[in-house]
């Protein structure tokens, strides 16, 4: 029997890195190709143990670069395709927002035109629901499904943007498709410039942890492992056309969560420097998952078995994020935060 082919998008990044682990482990019979650019928070150093294995492969290749694009989908013939590869950091998108359009709204775009030439079976779009704006702080709100997009950043901007391209070439051409919107990951292998993996770095190192505003922010944050499974479970199981929300019912501000790493590694709280907040700073996201639920999927991780994972996580791998906060990054962690 001819293994089905699985092209993984953006798989040396953080989500659709831990994507590929997942889908190799769970599925020995599967073909999984791991397509990345290899940009700043591009690291291929997670795989190295998968790199003996027959069914993985890496291609080093631009989305956007339709000619490279189409040659790959012809040689390869993909069954199915799991679109990580995007621009994702919200601060970025605000000194450059160019690159992210031309990242994850043409490359998106080149992608589909792959996909429809090639008869894919399905397409899943992996987007976040930054898309939907924001929401106040009345905990009986949620986001839907039905919410309408409403994006306040450069980066979700061009998120909900490829959203509308890939719920067009349904409507219009019915490539078999899913968008996936999920709420704030957080795991092994977290690019060192996001919240989680950032203040575990510099309270590790007694550096001051930069928080924005006063703090108050709150997001709902998924261990990546439970999204990896919800993404899986979509690509078997979801319903052509449709939109499923992937959130972990786990709200914290950003303030508690940079005291539960101070307290769990034993630190001062005085490490804590409130800067000046970003621009566009939603209040708060929250994921109503009941759609994907009744798929049949439900998270394993509650916040504080998955934070103590995760810290444990970072103090055991210490040489994968030391090699990466220094040099290009440490510039643009001064550049952006002036601490």
């Amino acid at each position: 029997m001819e293994k089905q082919k699985v092209l993984v998008t953006g798989g040396a990044g953080f989500i659709g890195g831990n994507f590929v682990q997942f889908m190799l482990n769970k599925y020995p019979n599967y073909e999984i190709y791991n397509l990345d650019l290899l940009t700043y928070a591009g690291d291929l150093t997670k795989h190295r143990e998968l790199e003996n294995k027959s069914n993985y492969h890496f291609v080093k290749a631009d989305i956007s670069d339709r000619k490279t694009i189409m040659s790959l989908f012809e040689k390869e013939k993909f069954d199915y395709v799991i679109h990580f590869a995007a621009e994702s950091h919200v601060d970025r998108s605000i000194t450059n927002p160019e690159i992210f359009v031309l990242t994850n709204v043409l490359g998106t775009q080149v992608l589909l035109d792959a996909a429809k030439q090639h008869n894919i079976i399905k397409f899943v779009h992996v987007s976040t629901d930054e898309v939907y704006g924001e929401l106040d702080f009345d905990p009986t709100l949620f986001f839907t499904e039905e919410t309408p997009l409403q994006p306040n950043s450069p980066y979700s901007a061009s998120k909900a943007s490829s959203d509308l391209l890939v719920r067009a070439y349904y409507e219009t051409y019915k490539l078999p498709v899913n968008i996936t919107r999920c709420s704030n990951n957080y795991g092994p292998y977290h690019f060192p410039e996001k919240l989680i993996p950032l203040t575990i770095s510099r309270v590790v190192n007694d550096q001051r942890v930069p928080v924005y505003g006063d703090g108050k922010n709150i997001r709902d944050w998924l261990h990546v492992i439970d999204h990896c499974a919800a993404i899986d479970l979509v690509l078997h199981k979801g319903k052509n056309g449709e939109v499923y929300n992937i959130g972990g019912h786990n709200e914290k501000t950003n303030l508690e969560v940079v005291k539960t790493i101070i307290e769990t590694l034993g630190k001062p709280e005085n490490l804590i420097e409130f800067v000046e907040d970003r621009l566009g700073h939603d209040k708060r996201y929250a994921i109503d998952p009941t759609k994907l639920e009744q798929l049949g999927w439900k998270p394993t991780y509650n916040f504080e078995t998955g934070m103590a994972q995760t810290i444990q996580w970072y103090l055991d791998n210490k040489e994968w994020w030391e090699q990466i906060i220094s040099g290009e990054y440490q510039r643009y962690f001064d550049k952006q935060y002036r601490i």
